[in-house]
């Protein structure tokens, strides 16, 4: 017999202090398999509801049937439930276009001038790349890049203005502009 079964047969009696017996023995169980389905904000409000449950439904369970099953059975309906009783917030279309454009189109835009900037630096001197990979891409300062690269200072500086220049030339020529064109 299930360590809970007499426990379970107790409650269905309605004996004083099973409840609370239960409760001492469980309740940290219960708690821990509600935080998994439902979270730690709402996990003692399913508790509460399981043990008022248990309480008020104990003449239900059956004596053949293990007490953890039905318990359990009972917590994961109360954490259903609760699932269910949330309200998702509802977000403002307005501010969302702001984040990202009226059809998204922003946000894509960002993603393809990201593709565009390195397949740009892919086509850079590799001492040139080197350089401005570390300084965009692994922010690190002009002075950590000649330790990295156990270069000069100096060395270091040019680099990173050659590669500069070379990278806006090449993303001009890859996206001419009225503006640029211009100059």
């Amino acid at each position: 017999m299930e360590p809970g079964q007499a426990l379970g047969h107790r409650l269905s009696r309605r004996e004083v202090g099973a409840l609370e017996e239960a409760y001492a023995e469980y309740a940290q169980a219960v708690r821990a398999y509600a935080v998994r389905l439902v979270g730690q904000a709402d996990a003692d409000d399913v508790v509460q509801r399981t043990f008022l449950d248990v309480w008020r439904y104990a003449a239900r369970l059956d004596s053949g049937e293990r007490f953890t099953g039905w318990l359990f059975t009972i917590a994961r309906r109360r954490a259903i439930d609760q699932l269910r009783s949330r309200r998702h917030e509802v977000v403002d279309v307005d501010q969302v276009r702001q984040l990202v454009g009226d059809d998204g189109r922003e946000t894509a835009d960002r993603f393809a001038d990201a593709a565009d900037v390195r397949a740009a630096v892919a086509q850079l001197p590799e001492h040139e790349r080197t350089v401005i990979e570390l300084a965009f891409f692994a922010e690190l300062t002009q002075a950590e890049i000649a330790a990295t690269l156990e270069a000069p200072l100096g060395t270091v500086k040019a680099r990173a203005a050659r590669g500069t220049r070379r990278l806006a030339a090449l993303m001009t020529a890859q996206h001419p502009t009225p503006e640029r064109s211009r100059r």
